[in-house]
């Protein structure tokens, strides 16, 4: 595609997103600038990043870990925040730790510690996120995510470990049903990690789908991709 082209794409949607971002904070008395957009560029190439780094995008993600690495290393010269929102392999989560800066997908404590070894030997501190299961119990197929039941022990093996800084909760909303319940769940679940750690006070969540309604329910970071960069190009 034409790279002027592209730019102007970009520079629309990015401007429209951010209108919406803006629009759904005021209807709750919030700051548009308290919000955190987070661009998930998945298969769209380093092209698209440098260009939404001329927009004045700096908070990145990608869900699979060959993808990041190599986007990440592409694009060093950059200084952007690279976010990891995606299911981790324990075996890969401590390569995960030499570039991402926010891991908003830490399912169990076994992914801490691997997390917090890469970070020691990168000698890096790594902000995580504790991922909460907003499925419901009808769900056919979940998420992903800890229960209620295993969140404490996965917040403290965060808290606890020397390079990661426990920075709050992320949750996922199913697919069907009550969104508004979902994110209930997922704000009782920022109030107990919170009692842990005073500081996180991160809340990821909705996509290009649901982002204005996680607002409305309190997210501090919202992961929009395609309502930026348009749908994707299959997957090789």
């Amino acid at each position: 595609m034409n790279g002027d082209l592209r730019r102007a794409e970009l520079t629309s949607a990015l401007t429209g997103v951010s209108e919406r971002i803006a629009s759904a904070a005021r209807v709750v008395d919030r700051q548009p600038q308290d919000i955190t957009l987070v661009v998930v560029t998945k298969s769209w190439p380093v092209s698209d990043i440098r260009l939404l780094h001329e927009l004045g995008v700096r908070d990145f993600a990608e869900n699979r870990h060959q993808d990041a690495e190599t986007k990440a290393t592409e694009v060093a010269e950059l200084g952007l925040r690279w976010h990891f929102v995606g299911q981790i392999q324990s075996n890969k989560a401590a390569r995960i730790a030499s570039y991402a800066d926010v891991v908003h997908s830490v399912d169990s404590a076994r992914v801490a510690r691997r997390l917090d070894l890469g970070a020691h030997k990168h000698d890096r501190e790594i902000d995580c996120l504790v991922q909460v299961s907003l499925d419901d119990e009808t769900a056919q197929v979940g998420r992903g995510g800890v229960g209620w039941a295993d969140l404490e022990a996965v917040a403290i093996a965060i808290h606890s470990a020397g390079a990661l800084r426990l920075a709050g909760v992320m949750g996922l909303a199913p697919a069907a049903g009550d969104r508004a319940s979902a994110y209930q769940r997922l704000g009782e679940a920022s109030r107990a990690v919170r009692s842990i750690a005073p500081s996180a006070m991160v809340v990821s969540a909705g996509m290009s789908g649901d982002f204005e309604a996680a607002i409305l329910a309190g997210a501090t970071h919202v992961r929009v991709g395609s309502a930026i960069l348009g749908e994707r190009p299959a997957l090789r």
